[in-house]
């Protein structure tokens, strides 16, 4: 990424499984040609929500769309997955370690918040999910 594309922004369809590398390898790209230290933090809580996407929002999938933001003269990567698959009945719940409605461990969306700086999602029943993901330089 050049210094003068700092308005460079990619989206990526998930609709099956080799689009998570796709992600993965968006997400690596980003975060090195912006210099994180810490690439598998975000690169790990992007793969985990694109999964979600594939696992929750079949067979329609969703998107990523990736952009490099920039606040108070600081850089980060920001990721926003969205899908228009059957919504979150209850966040609450599904932000809560060990939940899950699918019988897995229920770490995916707890576990992704813990590992970027910035978390949030919105969710609607019968409508889909929006997460997004930033993880700072420095």
């Amino acid at each position: 990424m050049a210094e003068d594309d700092e308005t460079r922004e990619v989206r990526c369809r998930i609709v099956a499984e080799p689009d998570l590398l796709r992600v993965r390898q968006l997400l690596r790209e980003y975060a090195r040609e912006l210099g994180l230290v810490d690439q598998t933090k975000l690169v790990t809580a992007g793969s985990e929500l694109a999964r979600n996407i594939l696992k929750y929002a079949s067979p329609a999938g969703g998107c990523m769309q990736l952009d490099v933001i920039e606040r108070e003269h600081r850089r980060a990567v920001r990721a926003v997955f969205t899908d228009s698959g059957p919504g979150i009945t209850d966040l609450g719940l599904a932000m809560k370690d060990g939940y899950s409605s699918s019988g897995s461990l229920g770490l995916g969306l707890p576990g992704a918040r813990r590992l970027v700086d910035e978390f949030s999602i919105s969710s609607s029943v019968g409508e889909g999910t929006t997460v997004t993901i930033v993880k700072w330089m420095g």
